[in-house]
């Protein structure tokens, strides 16, 4: 097990050094940043020049990210155009987005697991017809259609909920807008579950659990689910990354300023700093969870073994 997390962990510097420059690469071709910068009016040759020099835009690209990467490892994220620390930034907006993600993270392990033995215990039934409906009409639905519907009801016309996070961002208000954030994972989640149990519910080993004469939760929790959960894991954890990295819209829609605001915000005023940063951040993160998911796996699946 040591082993593998060491050639893991080795294995992540060039996808981390890769994924990096080709962000750097892209943020650095979305346009002008000193244009953005200085509004509708155009800068004079003189202040841009100052700008660039002073935000090191004047160096050739391999240079910038050279010198952006040698500062990474020191903690140091740059400076954003309005003269705040990216670091200042993030550390306002991971801590919101994270309390999201997990909410969301909560709802896709709750109701999606849940939903899913269900159905995959009960093929063929009603149940399992109308909860394929559901998840096939929420994966249709596009997330800012079911962020501006619940919204709309639950906060404008019942008051259920307030239609705009505060800046705090409790657990509490935090709970719709992570329903939606999670929603289409949740589908799929719920299907992928519900698939893998129709499948290993056939298999030899449940069978035979069967004809022990042990009890049918025992059958269930014990042997059935743990194994079907391993896509299922596969599939949660890849999408921690993708769940902070894709709440623009959702944040955008309760007024959340976390990551997505962040990068929004980022991108509208051309911040290439900001950008770079919060997603060099997420690929960190991105990697991690997948790390994580791999060891998971033996603990699922004592048949896994690492070299």
């Amino acid at each position: 097990m040591g082993r593998y997390v060491i050639r893991r962990l080795l294995q992540m510097i060039p996808v981390f050094f890769g994924t990096t420059l080709l962000i750097f690469l892209m943020v650095n071709v979305m346009g002008d940043p000193i244009a953005g910068l200085c509004g509708d009016r155009q800068c004079d040759p003189a202040t841009a020049a100052r700008l660039r020099a002073e935000f090191g835009l004047d160096k050739p690209v391999w240079q910038q990210y050279g010198t952006y990467m040698g500062n990474v490892f020191t903690g140091d994220f740059g400076t954003a155009f309005n003269g705040q620390k990216v670091t200042e930034l993030m550390g306002t907006a991971f801590p919101i987005t994270i309390r999201l993600t997990i909410v969301a993270i909560v709802f896709e392990i709750v109701i999606g697991i849940t939903l899913g033995v269900l159905t995959g215990l009960r093929r063929g039934r009603p149940i399992d017809t109308t909860v394929l409906i559901l998840t096939l009409v929420v994966i249709s639905v596009p997330t800012f259609v079911t962020g501006l519907l619940l919204q709309l009801l639950l906060g404008v016309e019942w008051g259920v909920i307030k239609p705009s996070v505060s800046s705090e961002a409790p657990v509490d208000e935090l709970i719709v807008p992570g329903l939606v954030l999670a929603s289409v994972s949740l589908a799929y989640v719920t299907r992928l579950t519900r698939t893998s149990i129709a499948e290993n519910a056939r298999a030899d080993y449940v069978r035979t659990a069967v004809a022990k004469g042990l009890p049918r939760r025992r059958v269930v929790v014990r042997h059935l689910l743990r194994n079907s959960l391993i896509p299922v894991v596969t599939f949660i954890g890849t999408d921690v990354g993708a769940l902070m990295g894709g709440a623009i819209v959702t944040e955008r829609i309760f007024n959340i300023h976390g990551v997505g605001y962040q990068l929004y915000q980022g991108i509208l005023r051309q911040n290439s700093q900001t950008v770079v940063g919060f997603v060099t951040v997420l690929v960190l993160v991105f990697l991690a969870a997948n790390l994580i998911v791999d060891l998971l796996y033996a603990v699922l699946d004592p048949r896994i073994r690492y070299a």
